[in-house]
């Protein structure tokens, strides 16, 4: 199939590129490089399967050209920044992703006649009054918060989705996707797994936000390729599908197995809570187990060696 991935250049479009490369398809890559990485695709350039096409999917102007990229049977929309530093340095752009830019890639689809999945987020379910969360519940999100512009922006992508399948038919498909970790993250994007990585390995203060009593999830990036894979290719369900790892850690534990596996010397200090930061995240996965046979198969220690050798590799680099 001719497959295209907006944001493909980021950590989970990089390597769903690489996946759906080696599954013998054809792939552009559409990413305006906000917060992609050219270098997490350069081992991809020399396949002639794939291409980057430079584009922004807000550009109201071009929107996305057909005559660029081309007739595709399958559209990935993972354009957006995902991390409380990226999209809270522009709100309104990640607004504008996630309107603007969700409406050009639906406009896309329903031109090509391609099914269309949109990442989505844990984050819908903002403070969580209901734990763990299921797909069928509402959330509990602040509307005018500092991290609004993603919560509710992601929310607003979710409608957009649902109303172009009622009305056109589109083959939509939604995937809430919770915390995950891995190869190809940025050192600079202020995700818990990578701040605590950097920290360690230079041995500098491990910074944690509260007491590091509140809970996260944390789902190898293998893990969720495969399951985005399957959330695309079955007809059952147009979603929301959550997908993570349903395996609980506090923040505290969490540096803890870090600091024992790069044998630091860094020392935890505590900082004010950021506001609206949940306190507890941990997906229900029934029906990814049910409708898609998935369920994540990477221990967290497991995956946090992968991603701890990496960023050693970077950090020697640089």
């Amino acid at each position: 199939m001719r497959i295209l991935v907006t944001g493909g250049a980021g950590f989970i479009g990089s390597h769903l590129c690489k996946f759906l490369l080696d599954k013998g398809n054809e792939v552009i890559c559409l990413d305006n490089f906000f917060t992609g990485k050219r270098r997490n695709l350069l081992p991809l350039l020399k396949n002639p399967n794939f291409c980057i096409v430079p584009h922004d999917i807000t550009d109201t102007q071009t929107r996305i050209d057909s005559k660029i990229v081309g007739g595709v049977d399958q559209i990935y929309n993972l354009a957006c920044p995902a991390s409380p530093v990226h999209y809270q340095f522009d709100p309104i752009e990640t607004i504008k992703a996630n309107t603007i830019g969700v409406i050009n890639v639906l406009e896309f689809a329903k031109l090509n006649g391609a099914k269309v999945l949109q990442a989505s987020t844990s984050e819908i379910y903002g403070d969580p009054l209901e734990h763990p969360q299921k797909e069928t519940y509402r959330g509990n999100v602040n509307t005018l918060g500092p991290r609004a512009c993603y919560d509710e922006g992601k929310r607003v992508a979710e409608t957009l989705f649902s109303d172009y399948h009622r009305a056109f038919n589109l083959p939509t498909r939604i995937v809430r996707i919770f915390n995950t970790y891995g190869t190809n993250m940025d050192k600079d994007d202020g995700r818990v797994v990578s701040n605590f990585i950097i920290q360690a390995i230079n041995n500098e203060p491990i910074t944690i936000y509260g007491d590091g009593s509140q809970s996260r999830s944390f789902c190898y990036i293998d893990d969720l390729i495969e399951g985005l894979y399957r959330v695309m290719n079955q007809n059952v369900s147009v979603g929301p599908i959550n997908l993570g790892n349903p395996g609980e850690f506090t923040v505290k534990s969490l540096a803890e197995i870090i600091l024992k596996k790069t044998n630091s010397k860094s020392k935890i200090v505590y900082l004010n809570l950021p506001e609206d930061d949940p306190k507890i995240r941990r997906p229900d996965i029934t029906l990814a187990k049910k409708l898609l046979k998935w369920e994540p198969k990477i221990p967290l220690e497991a995956g946090l060696s992968k991603t701890i050798n990496y960023f050693k590799a970077i950090n020697l680099c640089r």
